[in-house]
């Protein structure tokens, strides 16, 4: 690299231009030699040196002798070159990463970078698929509070207290609420069917709901059986709705989740909240209703219950809207009729899949939910 100072003639347009681009020049040929860090750095105090640097020492010679009104454009043009540089003291780092990424992307030995998305849970997807199935028939989705006061629970569901119903559904009591009265005492919801309650009271017939939800009761876990799991109802209130409706949306939901082929039987049963009330049972989707272990060789699975909205709780909710219109009659039993139905989410999910045991969708165990993937 040479120190010679270049001597400028002139200070009008065609000397700039000349002068500058013989110092572009020598810039562009020193930088195709900066292959090492040592040579880069060398180059950088060639000319960029505090003291020393070529530009420094060339701009003090040219400045000082030119006339005040070419300083300005000499300023410009010595910012421009001290630019190109500094481009090409930053192109070989540049270079280098690039050179460096190219051959990790091709690199065999590394480790893939392959992203695996999340699934929904197996159990959400089995909610949201039995969801789907009832917004097709025109039925909305609404959901509720998982704490829960006892009239919402029980009461308003024509569970009086103390009667022996409420054993059917061992309750998970909120701590420090003796003082309060007995219908407004918390707890964690054992059923989704307290929205039931909370929708009439807030909406007129005609109503057409399905709720999912997590629910909770004082169970002993084993292969069937959790403390927590989950529930989806559904309600449909309006004129004339019988039971044979009842049946017909069942028997078309239970084809639509298991199969044009399944089969649905009806056997009386007792809830608290529905008058007739019944037990549903599929034909087995395992053996074709033909017998076999999964159905304990009868052909037949229960799934589900059901049965017509019982008048007391219609009479629940009716006192309830009248505390804020006295002359409500919107739920008069002798003008309107319903039916509701209720399954455990876990109990489909695990004929759909095969599943053994409940406490599988709990585990967190990636070997198991990956199997969903």
């Amino acid at each position: 690299m040479t120190e010679t100072i270049p001597q400028l003639t002139s200070y009008d347009a065609p000397a700039f231009e000349a002068a500058f681009a013989t110092l572009a020049d020598e810039v562009r040929q020193q930088s195709a030699a900066l292959t090492t860090p040592e040579a880069q750095e060398n180059f950088r105090l060639h000319w960029l040196g505090r003291k020393q640097g070529r530009l420094k020492l060339i701009s003090d010679a040219w400045l000082k002798s030119a006339p005040p009104e070419a300083r300005k454009p000499l300023g410009m043009r010595f910012n421009q070159l001290k630019q190109q540089i500094e481009q090409a003291l930053e192109a070989p780092t540049a270079a280098t990463a690039t050179t460096s990424a190219a051959v990790q992307g091709i690199d065999i030995t590394l480790p893939g970078l392959t992203r695996h998305p999340g699934i929904p849970h197996p159990l959400l997807e089995t909610m949201h698929e039995v969801v789907r199935v009832f917004h097709h028939l025109g039925y909305s989705t609404n959901l509720g509070p998982q704490v829960e006061s006892d009239f919402y629970n029980f009461e308003a569901l024509n569970f009086p207290p103390n009667h022996p119903a409420r054993d059917t559904q061992d309750t998970l009591q909120i701590a420090g609420q003796q003082a309060r009265p007995s219908r407004d005492r918390l707890l964690m919801r054992t059923h989704t069917s307290p929205v039931q309650i909370r929708t009439m009271i807030a909406q007129a017939p005609p109503v057409r709901i399905v709720i999912p939800g997590k629910v909770h009761r004082n169970d002993a876990a084993d292969a069937t059986h959790s403390p927590i799991f989950h529930q989806i109802e559904g309600l449909c209130v309006d004129t004339d709705i019988t039971f044979s409706d009842l049946k017909g949306t069942l028997d078309h939901a239970m084809k639509a989740l298991f199969g044009s082929a399944v089969k649905t039987r009806f056997f009386p049963s007792f809830f608290p909240f529905t008058e007739p009330s019944a037990d549903v049972q599929i034909s087995c989707i395992f053996c074709g209703g033909t017998g076999c272990r999964k159905c304990k060789h009868s052909g037949w699975i229960e799934l589900l219950g059901c049965g017509m909205v019982d008048p007391a709780v219609f009479a629940s909710v009716t006192e309830e809207r009248r505390k804020i219109n006295p002359d409500d009659d919107a739920y008069n039993p002798e003008k309107i009729s319903g039916f509701a139905f209720g399954m455990g989410v876990e109990r489909i999910a695990m004929m759909l899949h095969g599943v053994s045991d409940i406490g599988h969708f709990y585990s967190g165990d990636m070997r198991f939910l990956e199997q969903f993937a």
